[in-house]
């Protein structure tokens, strides 16, 4: 039953120290200062004065550090994230409690019963962009309706990767019975796979929201019918054979501490190891593993290591019967951040049978 399962939300921020007071007659350099010592910050009056400092501080950061190599721009990201969430805001009966501030549905939804805290400014536009993707709908070229992703919940942002399974999805002749989409996320690959015939796709995530939201978003309607969900790591309580497992990984290796909150784009040194063992007995006789990843923790040079390509070669459980590849599109031209080692990423679908 959803309403059993815990989500995953933005803890309160909790202090025991006298807050610094931002407004617009408070000097941004003397406020960095503070955050730079520890100091949290409270912005007061409107909510303008938390957009103003956040982007102070972001020049500030830009002026200190080079941004330009990934390696350098995981550096910026983690001094950013450190000092900008020590800027506070209040929240009062559900809302934000400065002028100007944007309504936020998940601050009923998500924080019932708890009617006055403090979250960083950050987790706020989190939250209030999540909101407004959740309630205007995110469209998907490979979909003919758009998907409502719930907080927390990992939902594509390019879509070439989308592209490719979907063109795998229209040549594939085997039996259509059932499949299973290890990760489910925001639901799009098994929208995929229920749009291209199959009868029923069992999906697992480990993160709540995703059970949750998906359950949410597919209500009563034949959809529902369709997909099973379960809050799993892996296969869950699945130990059938199925026709097809899908499986859309996070696509660079855990390298810090700080990789470690953010499942759904760092994996872990198990989770490759763990997927292929418990694959190979649900995979039919005859049925396909599709791995969908991407070579950017190479061209980033997070590792040299491919997990797929490891599991070929050292294992003997799966051999290859094919791997589709594509250029991934150049990233947006208003982006600030030096992009051109992303000139040669590409995505990728790996096809596996059993040996």
């Amino acid at each position: 039953m959803t309403q059993d399962i815990k989500l995953n939300k933005p803890a309160p921020f909790v202090t025991g120290k006298r807050l610094e007071i931002f407004n617009l007659s408070t000097e941004p350099k003397m406020t960095i200062q503070a955050l730079e010592a520890g100091k949290p910050v409270l912005i007061a009056d409107y909510y303008s004065n938390g957009v103003l400092l956040i982007k102070e501080l972001q020049q500030y950061l830009k002026g200190k550090m080079p941004n330009k190599t990934f390696e350098e721009q995981r550096e910026y990201r983690a001094a950013y994230h450190k000092l900008s969430n020590l800027i506070l805001l209040e929240i009062i009966n559900y809302k934000i409690d400065v002028k100007k501030a944007p309504a936020i549905g998940w601050l009923e939804k998500l924080y019932a019963g708890n009617d006055n805290f403090l979250l960083t400014f950050p987790q706020v536009q989190g939250l209030n962009s999540s909101w407004q993707w959740y309630q205007n709908g995110i469209s998907v070229p490979t979909l003919r309706n758009k998907i409502h992703p719930y907080y927390g919940v990992y939902f594509p942002t390019r879509f070439d990767h989308l592209g490719v399974f979907d063109n795998w999805l229209k040549r594939y002749e085997g039996p259509k019975k059932s499949a299973v989409d290890v990760g489910i996320g925001s639901g799009v690959l098994s929208f995929q796979m229920v749009s291209h015939g199959f009868q029923k796709v069992h999906g697992t995530d480990i993160n709540p929201n995703a059970i949750v939201g998906l359950k949410e978003f597919m209500g009563e309607t034949k959809l529902s019918r369709k997909i099973d969900l379960e809050l799993a790591p892996l296969f869950g309580s699945m130990d059938k054979e199925t026709e097809l497992i899908v499986f859309n990984p996070p696509w660079l290796p855990i390298s810090s501490d700080n990789d470690r909150t953010d499942e759904a784009i760092y994996y872990p040194e198990t989770l490759f190891p763990d997927f292929f063992a418990a694959a190979k007995t649900r995979l039919a006789p005859d049925g396909k593993l599709l791995i969908i990843f991407s070579n950017l923790a190479k061209i980033a040079e997070i590792t040299n290591e491919h997990p797929v390509e490891n599991e070929i070669a050292h294992h003997d459980r799966f051999q290859l019967e094919r791997c589709y590849k594509k250029r991934v599109k150049k990233a947006s031209d208003k982006t600030t951040r030096d992009q051109t080692w992303r000139s040669s990423e590409e995505v990728e679908l790996w096809v596996l049978t059993h040996k």
